[in-house]
């Protein structure tokens, strides 16, 4: 199955890329001398990109597993090469869960389904990162 996506430039250093359902993201860069931007740098979109995947494949899980009084949310680290082309060669992602009596076997085995078998994002990172993982049980 192939994807394809449309990237305009809109001026500076400022991109604008469309996805096949018609949404739209603003990609730009650091510009020395000035503090305007208009959206995320490329690679937070790749970090972004890892952990909206993944956290698509939690929901889902949990929300087949009947597992639903709960928040959630994702930090995602990325450690950059020194030389160029600077990529990512390790990625920490730390999985928060906030609520009462969390189902924390459940919460763990959708993070597993997810990191081990459901998220291509995860997968390709894996290709050229090592990729670490920890969930964070927030009961309340």
């Amino acid at each position: 199955m192939y994807r394809k996506i449309t990237t305009e430039w809109k001026g500076g250093m400022t991109f604008e890329s469309d996805d096949p359902g018609g949404k739209t993201v603003i990609m730009d860069t650091e510009v020395e001398g000035t503090d305007e931007r208009f959206g995320i740098s490329p690679k937070a979109a790749m970090l972004s990109a890892l952990a909206s995947c993944s956290g698509l494949d939690v929901v889902s899980v949990l929300e087949k597993m009947k597992v639903s009084d709960y928040e959630f949310k994702m930090d995602v680290e990325g450690e950059l090469t020194q030389e160029h082309p600077k990529y990512f060669h390790k990625v920490k992602i730390d999985y928060h869960f906030f609520g009462q009596n969390l189902n924390e076997k459940k919460i763990k085995k959708a993070i597993d389904l997810s990191v081990e078998k459901y998220c291509g994002v995860m997968e390709m990172f894996r290709q050229f990162a090592e990729v670490n993982i920890e969930i964070h049980y927030h009961n309340q």
